[in-house]
C-alpha cells in the first residue's frame, strides 16, 4: 500500500479554476505536510507552505501561508476570529502574489480607471478575481443593506447583471451570462470604523460576507487613484497600506503592497489572515498491484 498526504486550507478558489471552482476551499497536493514539517531538525514554531493556486506548477498566483506548528506539529487551535466563519483557531498568514490579470491578462481589462455602462460609472478590475465595481448609491442603495436585504431586491439584481453581461464583454471575457467568475462589488462610505463598506455578490446572490478573492481586487481599487472609489476612504501614504473592508458580517482586513510610480500602479502582494480548520482526516488503501502496473 502507498500512503499519500493532503493538506487544505480555507484560502478562497483560484480564478484559473473558473466554472465550477468551489469558492471556500484550496487542495493542496504534498509530499506529506507533516514529512515537510515534522522532519527532524526543524524547531521553528511556524512553517512556510509555498504553492500556486489551482495546483500549477508555472502558472498561476503564488501563494506563500504561514501556518503555526508548534512542536513540529500542525495547530489548529487558537483564537483567531474570521467575521463570518464560526467560532476560532489558529491564525494562518496567507500572502498572494501574481494575482494581476490571472483571467483578463491585465490589472484595468478596459484600458480605463472608470467606464460608463448602462448610465452607471463603474471600474473594471482584474485583480484575483476580475471584477466589475461600483457605487451603492448609483443603484439608489445604501450600500449597509443586510445580504438578506440585497437577495430580496430582484429589481437591483436584474439591473446589475445587464450592466455586468455588458462589462464581461468591455473585457474581453466574452458572454458572461451563465459565467460566475466575473463577480460584482459595491461600495459605500465606511461606518464602522473601517476603510469602507462593501457588498460582494457571486454574482446572483449576495455573498453573506466577503470571499478571499474579491476582498484582494476591492482593496486593489481603493488604493487606485482614478478609480470609482477615488474619495470615498482615506489613503495610506505606505506602500504597504492595511485596507479594513466593512462587509454584511462584520470586516476583513487585507495588507496591500504596492507601488504607485511614474510608470504606472503596481500590485505586488496581498495579505490576509485565515485560520486552519482540520476538517476531515482519512486513509485510502489501494492494492499493490495497481501501483506495479504504472
Amino acid at each position: 500500500m502507498q500512503r499519500t498526504n493532503f493538506a487544505q486550507f480555507l484560502l478562497g478558489h483560484s480564478p484559473a479554476a473558473q466554472e465550477g471552482a468551489n469558492p471556500c476551499l484550496q487542495l493542496c497536493h504534498l509530499e506529506g505536510l507533516d514529512q515537510i514539517i515534522i522532519r527532524p531538525g526543524i524547531q521553528s514554531f511556524d512553517s512556510i507552505l509555498r504553492f500556486r493556486a489551482g495546483g500549477q506548477q508555472d502558472h498561476g498566483p503564488r501563494i506563500a501561508a504561514v501556518i503555526q506548528t508548534p512542536g513540529r506539529q500542525v495547530s489548529y487551535e487558537g483564537v483567531a476570529r474570521i467575521d463570518g466563519v464560526p467560532g476560532t483557531s489558529a491564525p494562518i498568514a496567507v500572502q498572494f502574489m501574481e494575482t494581476v490579470g490571472g483571467v483578463t491578462g491585465a490589472f484595468l481589462p478596459t484600458g480605463n480607471r472608470v467606464d460608463e455602462i448602462d448610465g452607471i460609472a463603474v471600474t473594471c478590475m482584474d485583480v484575483a478575481m476580475p471584477m466589475v465595481i461600483a457605487k451603492a448609491e448609483s443603484f439608489g442603495l445604501t450600500g449597509y443593506e443586510t445580504a438578506v436585504e440585497l437577495d430580496e431586491n430582484r429589481a437591483f439584481f436584474d439591473q446589475m447583471e445587464s450592466l455586468r453581461q455588458k462589462a464581461g464583454a468591455l473585457m474581453g471575457m466574452g458572454d458572461v451570462t451563465k459565467s460566475v467568475t466575473l463577480k460584482f462589488g459595491l461600495l459605500a462610505p465606511a461606518k464602522a470604523g473601517g476603510t469602507i463598506a462593501t457588498r460582494y455578490f457571486m454574482p446572483w446572490s449576495t455573498h453573506p460576507s466577503m470571499a478571499v478573492t474579491g476582498a484582494q481586487c476591492l482593496a486593489s481599487c481603493i488604493l487606485t487613484p482614478g478609480t470609482i472609489a477615488e474619495g470615498m476612504a482615506a489613503k495610506s501614504n505606505e506602500t504597504l497600506a492595511n485596507v479594513i473592508l466593512e462587509h454584511a458580517s462584520g470586516k476583513i482586513e487585507v495588507a496591500v503592497d504596492y507601488a504607485d510610480t511614474a510608470t504606472g500602479f503596481e500590485i505586488k502582494s496581498a495579505g490576509l489572515i485565515r485560520t486552519a480548520r482540520k476538517i476531515a482526516a482519512g486513509e485510502v488503501f489501494i492494492p499493490r498491484s495497481i501501483w506495479a502496473g504504472h
